[in-house]
């Protein structure tokens, strides 16, 4: 079942079959603790030999190793063979609507569906319904293409976002009687997650009754006080994984010939778990920026002439550490700050009729013009103040602290600005991240 208007497919989910041990089943995201091979070393040891969806992808820790070339062999012929022994099966067409717990929240509540891969585009400027957020590095896609491009079946750790204010869309759902698929306690203190089955026809309808009235051009324009095409979904978590399945469709229809031909191939929609994005169980984290090998006289140099270059004023008041820059903001209550720290040394930077919406893309337009002009210097992102804090008091490394934004503007800054900065926000720490449960057929048995 397609509701083609709001570009959603009503999927036939693959669940694990009764007597797997769903705790082992279930891993965290493939892009999280991408430093830490302890952690997937560990995660290895505890899932050992049983049904895993560990076993049915690669964590992006090993994606420069030598092997992955076997890894991914292996992964495919893992997926081959939990079809074909029954360790997956196919349920009838239906949604699955999710609840999480984590160490964070008690409850962030989901829903599983099918995204047309027909009604996104990553480019910048787009005007399609389904968005990215982040901008899409099209250098990082090729790995990915490699794992998925003859996988039998797909398995989301892909989160998308609906702007819902008034929470029509899933939180209904959980007033209803619903049948309970899994209830599963999560390995490595990723805390709690229920799934129970939606596929009553008066539900489906009701769910896609309310993301049309989310779409309605008139109501679009009046929310967001825009004209242009209605963006539905922003993506939240996995923009490259979205974008390796659009890569992957978008050349199925290119070796077909005729793209009408494969129209209703499975590999035109992606799985992928919608959010409303004004859950009180979604938080959203700021994420830091680190600059390693840097002068700091010249960067605070090139920042006074690149902001000055673009008309806009940028004011650095000394500062003794972070709390006095922090109340020096607070004092300056200007339109775009954040603190600055280099070489142990703290500045409280005012913008000054700032070009962007957000601080961070204030910031990530200098520092990426910077880079491109300083090529020895290195910058990593960063979760959490205190690391900004101990690095940022050594010699040549700054620091930069950034605001979180706030989850009830992303949209409309996205609909003002277009696709936000990378790591611009994060959902939650790592371990709140999506787990690998349900998966889909992504091979035409007719092909």
């Amino acid at each position: 079942m397609i509701y083609e208007h709001i570009g959603l497919q009503v999927p036939k989910i693959l669940l694990p079959k009764k007597g797997v041990d769903m705790q082992r089943w279930a891993v965290i995201a493939c892009d999280q603790y991408t430093s830490d091979r302890d952690y997937w070393r560990h995660l290895d040891e505890q899932v050992g030999l049983a049904p895993s969806t560990l076993r049915l992808t690669l964590p992006e820790v090993y994606l420069e190793d030598s092997d992955v070339e076997e890894r991914i062999q292996a992964i495919n012929r893992t997926m081959e063979t939990y079809l074909t022994q029954g360790v997956l099966e196919e349920q009838p067409p239906g949604l699955v609507l999710v609840d999480r717990r984590t160490s964070a929240v008690p409850s962030r509540k989901g829903l599983m569906v099918a995204l047309d891969l027909e009604r996104y585009d990553y480019r910048p400027g787009s005007q399609s319904l389904i968005r990215a957020t982040e901008g899409t590095i099209i250098e990082r896609l090729p790995p990915r293409v490699r794992v998925r491009e003859n996988a039998p079946i797909e398995l989301p750790h892909i989160m998308v976002l609906i702007d819902d204010p008034q929470h029509t869309v899933i939180e209904p759902l959980f007033e209803e009687k619903l049948e309970q698929v899994y209830d599963v306690e999560l390995l490595c203190k990723g805390g709690h997650l229920k799934g129970y089955r939606v596929d009553q026809p008066e539900l489906l309808d009701q769910v896609a009754n309310a993301l049309e009235k989310l779409a309605d051009p008139q109501s679009y324009r009046n929310r967001y006080n825009v004209e242009g095409e209605v963006m539905l979904y922003a993506m939240g978590d996995g923009n490259h994984s979205f974008a390796t399945a659009k890569a992957i469709w978008e050349k199925l229809k290119e070796e077909a010939g005729d793209p009408q031909q494969v129209m209703d191939h499975p590999a035109r929609f992606a799985l992928v778990e919608l959010v409303n994005v004004h859950d009180p169980g979604l938080e959203f984290e700021a994420i830091h920026r680190m600059l390693f090998d840097v002068d700091g006289d010249s960067l605070k140099q090139q920042m006074d002439e690149f902001f000055a270059r673009r008309g806009t004023s940028l004011t650095m008041t000394p500062c003794r550490d972070l709390k006095d820059a922090k109340a020096c903001l607070d004092e300056i209550q200007g339109e775009h700050t954040f603190v600055m720290v280099v070489a142990g040394d703290y500045f409280a930077c005012d913008i000054a009729d700032p070009e962007f919406t957000l601080e961070v893309a204030s910031l990530q337009a200098f520092l990426d013009n910077f880079l491109n002009r300083n090529a020895e210097v290195r910058i990593d992102y960063i979760h959490g103040e205190y690391e900004v804090t101990s690095l940022g008091s050594k010699e040549k490394c700054a620091g930069f602290y950034l605001p979180a934004i706030s989850k009830h503007d992303l949209f409309r800054t996205i609909v003002l600005d277009g696709a936000l900065p990378r790591k611009t926000f994060s959902m939650g720490e790592a371990d709140e991240k999506r787990f690998y449960l349900e998966c889909r057929r992504i091979k035409d048995d007719k092909v």
